[in-house]
């Protein structure tokens, strides 16, 4: 037996493994962790863009009026609930977009 005999004996008895345990061939476990890493960053980085362009606005508008951190705490609030609702709806997104995947993956079965 060649040696690519062999390689190719290993990369049929890997992929009927794989077939056997019902993984998706082009997919690791790994692709997935690095793909739920994406959004939960995504998530984060939507909620502190909301805080931070609130804050900028509030800091902007005691500066030019020259008022007490009034504008700050009410835009930095509105800033937040602006970055939760924001993060929420791609939270909602994701969860259509996975759904339907698993819907089109029973589909197949």
């Amino acid at each position: 037996m060649t040696d690519e005999d062999q390689k190719q004996r290993l990369a049929q008895l890997e992929a009927r493994i794989k077939a056997a345990k019902g993984e998706a061939p082009g997919k690791s476990h790994t692709d997935e962790h690095y793909s739920q890493a994406h959004l939960a960053w995504r998530m984060v980085i939507e909620l502190v863009v909301g805080l931070g362009i609130g804050f900028g606005i509030g800091y902007g508008l005691d500066s030019l009026f020259g008022t007490l951190p009034i504008f700050l705490v009410l835009f930095t609030l509105l800033g937040l609930a602006a970055g939760i609702k924001t993060m929420l709806r791609s939270a909602r997104e994701i969860q259509a977009t996975q759904q339907a995947e698993q819907a089109e993956k029973n589909e197949r079965d």
